[in-house]
């Protein structure tokens, strides 16, 4: 998290927990960023992170655990579909800091 910080970014999950869940759940975890409330759906929706999931051959509309880097601009710098929990971050790191190096060069 320290590296991220570093590098100017802010770190936020979302989930469609209600807030007294997402608090026990970080605590459990000891997770060390923000996790956001959304059990109407509309940040999870415009993400495009609520999607048709298959389960033993029967099909409903689930959360899919996916990320987005967020340029300092607002904007999607980057996707990544799928989100595996361990490695994730590391990866996420990486990209991030291409994206920073690129925006350190543009404003030269």
């Amino acid at each position: 998290m320290a590296e991220f910080d570093r590098l100017g970014a802010v770190v936020l999950g979302c989930s469609a927990d209600r807030p007294e869940t997402l608090a026990r759940f970080r605590e459990k975890h000891h997770l060390n960023f923000t996790l956001l409330s959304d059990p109407e759906f509309a940040v999870i929706d415009a993400y495009g992170a609520r999607r048709m999931k298959r389960l033993m051959g029967k099909s409903f509309l689930g959360i899919v655990r996916s990320t987005c880097l967020i340029s300092p601009e607002g904007t999607i710098a980057h996707r990544w579909e799928s989100a595996p929990s361990k490695g994730h971050a590391a990866e996420v790191l990486e990209v991030l800091k291409e994206q920073v190096a690129a925006n350190r060069r543009r404003k030269v």
